[in-house]
């Protein structure tokens, strides 16, 4: 029997040994490769003179230096008229409007948050904001309701308006909610701006072909105005809510009344009259707060002020108040924003600012690059003692010292003239605080 197993035994040793050898052999591969890639990895840490885990904590040291470089820094700006920034968006600002009250600022930019501000610390260290989110979409423009409790904003991919209600709470603040439906779409062009007017009965949306649509608060269509211009560059309601106007390509602005009836129905929309004087495409206009006052800035390298306090309906035209030489037009579009009692001036082209006295035609002050793209939104705020702009990812602040300036000019000239003593001493008065302004700001001529 034992000599019948021999045979299996030797096949069974024979097949284990082979067994065993193939594993070593495998293992011994195995140790090689590991050997030669500790060598390659060595040579490249003889070649960059560095041991390997500092190598690699190097590599990552650059990948985040890297990702940190790429991020957008931002602009730095400082001036001695500078009032402040607000600087808590993510995202570049395209659009901001101040509460009729005064109270707030509202900016929109695209990192899908509208910010309200509180005025009062604009002053201040410290400047505090509350924060509406839009939900899978970013507001290019933003304009508050007169009463101050909502806000309409344009949006980016929904091409239509989206209403929000501000609800205040127990604690101070606001909760900020959208209506559950938007307004229908209806414009074919980018909108290039929007509102609502001081009297609550109306909604203007205008676009960059030639169309300026009036809407109810419910989101229903009242008129369509086709302004004829080509295309439309800019588009606003005047303060005292009677007017629309729009410019363009034709050398002229256009201004329409929005006529209601005595129970606040609508009944149209009829032409109201021109400014007329430019050479060349209009860029931009502006209304004084009283709708008394417009100012122009066109391509023909002009800016205009008008009197627009006339009886349209007998056929007067506005008076031509001041001509001013502003040549950034000519080659650029620009901005501009004039200040509630129409005494100053702002043009805004790219990034720089320039303020003008509107009684002399003088430029008093210029701010060069004032931020990290071109400026987006200009505006004085209701008092006329600061000008707000945007451009990157901040609102700057400045104090308003032409405007301080007009006053003195102003009150020095009524005292002249003053009859009695209570006038007097009123004007007085109104001009002392416009030289203790400047001199607080180091601008007092003397």
């Amino acid at each position: 029997m034992e000599l019948l197993q021999m045979p299996e035994l030797v096949g069974l040793s024979l097949l284990l040994g082979l067994l065993a050898l193939m594993a070593t052999a495998a293992v011994a591969r195995g140790w090689l490769r590991a050997e030669e890639e500790t060598s390659s990895r060595s040579a490249g840490q003889k070649a960059n003179g560095l041991p390997l885990d500092k190598s690699s904590r190097s590599k990552k040291q650059k990948q985040h230096q890297r990702i940190r470089k790429e991020k957008p820094q931002q602009h730095n700006f400082t001036h001695r008229l500078l009032a402040g920034a607000l600087k808590s968006h993510s995202g570049n600002i395209s659009c901001m409007d101040f509460s009729s009250n005064g109270k707030y600022l509202a900016t929109c930019a695209d990192d899908r948050t509208i910010r309200i501000w509180s005025t009062k610390d604009f002053l201040q260290r410290e400047h505090r904001s509350m924060r509406a989110n839009v939900e899978l979409d970013h507001a290019t423009l933003v304009r508050f309701s007169p009463d101050c409790r909502a806000f309409i904003v344009w949006l980016a991919n929904g091409d239509t308006l989206r209403v929000f209600k501000m609800t205040k709470r127990e604690d101070g603040g606001y909760t900020f909610t959208a209506n559950p439906e938007d307004f229908p779409k209806k414009h074919k062009a980018p909108i290039i701006n929007i509102g609502i007017a001081d009297t609550g009965k109306f909604i203007m949306t205008a676009s960059s072909d030639t169309t300026v649509l009036i809407w109810n608060l419910k989101g229903h269509v009242l008129s369509t105005i086709n302004t004829n211009q080509m295309n439309n560059t800019h588009a606003a309601i005047s303060p005292c809510s009677r007017f629309v106007a729009s410019c363009g390509f034709t050398p002229d602005v256009k201004v329409w009344e929005v006529c209601f009836g005595k129970k606040n129905d609508f009944q149209e929309v009829v032409r109201a009259f021109e400014l007329k004087g430019h050479s060349a495409a209009v860029h931009f206009f502006a209304f004084s707060n009283d709708s008394r006052r417009m100012a122009s800035v066109s391509k023909d390298g002009t800016w205009k002020l008008w009197d627009t306090d006339v009886e349209y309906k007998k056929q007067q035209d506005p008076y031509l108040l001041r001509t001013g030489c502003f040549e950034e037009a000519s080659t650029m579009p620009c901005r501009l924003a004039l200040s509630p009692d129409a005494q100053v001036l702002a043009l805004a082209s790219g990034s720089s600012i320039h303020l003008y006295n509107t009684r002399r035609g003088e430029k008093e002050e210029c701010f060069e690059q004032v931020h990290g793209e071109c400026i987006a939104d200009l505006s004085f705020d209701i008092t006329g003692r600061l000008l707000a702009s945007c451009g990157d990812r901040a609102v700057r602040l400045f104090h308003n010292t032409p405007g301080h300036r007009a006053v003195v000019e102003e009150m020095q000239g009524l005292l002249k003239r003053a009859s009695n003593e209570s006038t007097r001493q009123r004007l007085q008065q109104q001009l002392t605080q416009a030289q203790e302004a400047l001199r607080s700001l180091g601008a007092l001529k003397k």
